[in-house]
């Protein structure tokens, strides 16, 4: 994968995006149905050849993500630090994963079928989603230090929004894979933060005026 800093932000939007997407599911039973499938279609993309074909080859399906980028790390004074801690949390989970062979080899099996699965099914299918869920955990909540997710406590009991849940969190795995492919690490948050804001200026810049 492209080692470069454009990639990282492609990576860093795809990674905040997911997370966003976790604390709506957690609060409400609305969500983006198109963030939702972009999010998720992500998981089953193992070997792109360019970053954006991981998010459906478009910049403006990672609007939201970019945004996100920009409030985070810019001079922005209020910070969402829910938000920031899952960031953390899915970085380390990342990893723990890329040190576990035998996780990554189970969870590279059990993406090879979910491959085949989507051949007759919707991504965002109940049984898909169930699918994505049980990937997660069997792959990657099995390696420790599980994400504390904080929502509306009725919903959170739901089985279909757990399942939700856990299918954005492998997206937010997968993107957190390619932003450590992509050269980013911890340190990019300290010593490139400013970089990457102006770099996620500059893609939101050239986004279609409809898709602003």
């Amino acid at each position: 994968m492209q080692y470069s800093l454009s990639t990282q932000i492609i990576a860093l939007a795809g990674l905040t995006q997911a997370l966003k997407l976790v604390q709506t599911v957690a609060r409400s039973t609305t969500v983006d149905k198109e963030l939702l499938s972009t999010m998720l279609h992500s998981v089953a993309v193992v070997d792109a050849e360019d970053p954006l074909q991981i998010y459906g080859n478009q910049p403006a399906n990672l609007k939201t993500g970019l945004q996100l980028i920009v409030d985070q790390l810019g001079d922005k004074p209020q910070k969402d630090v829910e938000l920031t801690r899952y960031i953390v949390g899915v970085l380390a989970l990342e990893r723990k994963l890329s040190k576990t062979p035998a996780n990554l080899k189970k969870l590279g099996d059990k993406l090879q079928h979910l491959e085949r699965q989507l051949q007759h099914f919707s991504i965002t299918d109940d049984n898909m989603l169930a699918n994505l869920a049980d990937i997660y955990s069997d792959c990657i909540s099995s390696l420790g230090g599980r994400i504390q997710i904080y929502g509306q406590p009725e919903l959170l009991k739901l089985p279909a929004v757990q399942h939700k849940v856990r299918a954005l969190l492998l997206a937010a795995i997968r993107s957190a894979v390619l932003w450590r492919q992509a050269g980013g690490s911890r340190l990019n948050f300290i010593f490139k933060r400013r970089k990457l804001v102006a770099q996620a200026k500059d893609m939101l810049a050239q986004l279609p005026s409809s898709s602003l």
